[in-house]
């Protein structure tokens, strides 16, 4: 499945206050899901020695799913298609490998 057919298809199970003229819930959204990913993370430190057992990769795959639902309204939301979004990150990041600039800060190496 393509981004932007993602970001068409998740839009109708979008249910929340405002859907479509509301920035804040699924920003928030995102950012609760960010944190449920890096609390798999981190379990998997604690408890698991640093490796990605099937049981936490399942469950990592799930959370990971709902930050993609989360960015799909945001860019929804904001007007955006997320298929360009990831073919424009992809060709900066790419032009930022072929200069020799993917490390270092700021948007604009």
């Amino acid at each position: 499945m393509d981004m932007s057919d993602y970001q068409e298809r998740s839009r109708a199970t979008a249910v929340y206050p405002d859907a479509g003229a509301n920035l804040l819930y699924p920003t928030l959204g995102l950012c609760g899901e960010a944190g449920e990913v890096a609390e798999k993370i981190k379990k998997m430190v604690r408890d698991d020695g640093g490796r990605l057992s099937g049981e936490r990769r399942e469950a990592l795959a799930k959370e990971l799913g709902d930050v993609l639902w989360y960015v799909a309204q945001l860019a929804t939301e904001a007007g955006l298609d997320l298929g360009a979004i990831a073919d424009a990150n992809l060709r900066k990041l790419l032009s930022r490998m072929e200069r020799g600039a993917l490390h270092g800060s700021g948007d604009d190496r």
